[in-house]
């Protein structure tokens, strides 16, 4: 009788899971700015369970070198109970990084603004991404400026969690300079330079040191390190064995999904 009363249980729970039904609304106008390129790019999509409230909000910055890409909607994220904010921002060589930075920013306080509006929690906004869009979501967590232009505390965020980000100055961003892609760069615009000791939960995700891009997980071991030698008691670092800087983004989602689960757990 109680083995059948679990199945009966579990049977209820996946057609109320299956029952909730989901809405994208796409191309939405994040900025301020009136210049045309960032009227042309600066917009974002939603991907939100209808009916929800309360949700975590995970902000998702697409990868391609800060020079290529498209907002988009990671299919490992959808269905999940969560909202989903994929945005555009504008890109290398044809404005400077930060302006770019600046976008990002402004698409977070977008997320902070909005969230509510499509069953989101505002106190539950994860700033995530790929590639360039992980280096995105490192410099607005360690260089608290970014989201202060626009009113927005970096601390706010519940949580950053870059996928294989660049911890050094942007390798495209040193090529702007006539700097090589193995001439490492540390100055304002790499995440390292930014170490600080309170910020909110900094998951660093990347694939395996032998098969990913240059040395990014080096470049990330070594933030992860400074970063708990400056006092961060929520530093954590991840590295996906046998997978390179394309293969390791599936199975960070995976990871991602466990530390949203911890943070519920301890709002409870």
């Amino acid at each position: 009788m109680k083995k059948e009363t679990l199945i009966l249980m579990l049977l209820l729970v996946g057609l109320v899971a299956n029952a909730q039904t989901y809405k994208t609304v796409k191309d939405i106008a994040y900025t301020t700015k009136n210049d045309a390129y960032a009227q042309e790019r600066l917009k974002l999509d939603v991907y939100y369970p209808e009916g929800a409230k309360d949700r975590p909000v995970i902000v998702w910055f697409h990868g391609g070198g800060i020079e290529a890409g498209q907002k988009e909607i990671p299919e490992k994220l959808k269905n999940k109970g969560y909202v989903v904010i994929g945005a555009n921002y504008r890109l290398l060589p044809k404005v400077t990084i930060d302006k770019t930075l600046d976008d990002a920013a402004e698409a977070v306080a977008w997320a902070f603004r909005h969230a509510a509006e499509y069953g989101g929690d505002p106190k539950k906004i994860v700033v995530t991404g790929h590639s360039a869009g992980g280096y995105l979501a490192m410099l607005l967590c360690l260089n608290k400026a970014w989201l202060k232009a626009y009113d927005v505390d970096a601390d706010e965020v519940w949580m950053y969690a870059p996928f294989s980000g660049q911890a050094v100055t942007h390798y495209n961003v040193r090529k702007m300079r006539g700097i090589g892609p193995l001439q490492v760069v540390i100055d304002e615009y790499a995440p390292i330079y930014w170490v600080r000791p309170d910020c909110p939960t900094f998951v660093l995700i990347c694939g395996d040191r032998e098969q990913e891009l240059l040395g990014r997980y080096d470049e990330n071991q070594y933030l992860a390190r400074m970063m708990k030698l400056a006092g961060h008691k929520k530093t954590y670092l991840y590295e996906l064995d046998g997978h390179d800087h394309v293969s390791m983004v599936e199975p960070s989602f995976h990871i991602l999904e466990t530390h949203i689960k911890q943070l519920l757990e301890e709002k409870k």
